[in-house]
């Protein structure tokens, strides 16, 4: 029995892809947690020592050499720090946040070129504005989104990415051009719809359509370079990320948890590029946010 739930493991891991996503987004939900599986792997060794089963022990060489391959290269470090061009911060500040103060001096402590909000909400934004305006003087807030630069802005306009079935004001995108030193980047900044996991499944058709309209808007920027912040509610692994992850690049490095806050278990809050290489991505200290921020370095091409 041992190695037969090895076995399924590793298939789990190996071919989540296959998993349908028809009835109660099965698939979806699966991936929103793949890395996890790795405990699944630890508790079958663990099992498998205190029965002495040879057979077992050699059926979890398979889930073990396939999370290994799928996560374990975001564990190593990275290989020299080297040049960097940009340092970006995204944070989902919540619009529940009691400490907005506090929360913008984790977020300009990170000295970063470009910092990305969601969940902007009154008095809370004339707060981040007035507290980042020293560090950050070029700022845009687009519905309940923003982003805060070092460097001049351009171009700024919302990006509508609204499901079909959201009929109230809803304004959760932005795309701005950022004038830097190593030239212009098209800088988007997004919150997706949230999710739900409801005893029929993973509620999260709006979030996917969503998804759709962000990366059709990425697919026809024009500026070749293109960095994306944003609270995506879902992890890289989602194929309802697909329209995204298939045209972006993404950190190689760091799994930095940064959902919920008070116990982490999965990124939510996604840094991707097009025609530039993501650094490692971490977590900062937190916030008075039920999220937590994350950084990364961006090296141009």
């Amino acid at each position: 029995m041992l190695a037969s739930f090895a076995v399924l493991t590793a298939g789990l891991l190996v071919f989540h892809r296959a998993v349908p996503n028809s009835v109660g987004r099965t698939g979806s939900l699966l991936e929103s947690f793949l890395p996890w599986l790795g405990l699944v792997v630890v508790a079958l060794l663990v099992l498998a020592a205190l029965r002495r089963s040879v057979t077992a022990l050699v059926a979890l060489v398979l889930p073990a050499v396939g999370w290994t391959c799928l996560f374990g290269g975001l564990l190593l470090p990275e290989a020299e720090a080297g040049p960097y061009d940009m340092v970006v911060v995204q944070h989902n500040v919540s619009d529940a946040n009691r400490d907005p103060v506090g929360t913008a001096r984790v977020l300009a402590a990170a000295d970063a070129d470009l910092i990305a909000l969601q969940e902007l909400v009154p008095p809370a934004t004339a707060v981040y504005e007035e507290a980042l305006a020293p560090r950050y003087p070029y700022r845009t807030v687009q519905g309940t989104v923003g982003l805060w630069s070092k460097h001049p802005l351009a171009g700024v306009r919302p990006v509508d990415i609204k499901p079909r079935g959201i009929t109230e004001d809803w304004s959760r995108g932005l795309r701005a051009v950022v004038r830097t030193p190593h030239g212009d980047i098209a800088a988007y900044v997004a919150h997706l719809p949230s999710v739900r996991v409801r005893a029929a499944g993973l509620m999260s058709s709006w979030r996917d359509e969503s998804a759709g309209l962000l990366g059709e808007a990425v697919a026809a920027e024009e500026q070749t370079r293109v960095i994306l912040m944003g609270d995506l509610n879902s992890t890289l692994d989602d194929r309802g990320l697909a329209p995204l992850t298939s045209r972006m690049n993404v950190a190689k490095r760091g799994f930095a948890f940064s959902f919920p806050a008070s116990f982490p278990v999965a990124r939510i809050d996604q840094i991707m590029a097009r025609s530039a290489t993501v650094g490692r991505i971490r977590a900062l200290s937190r916030t008075g946010s039920d999220h937590l921020p994350v950084v990364a370095r961006i090296t141009l091409r």
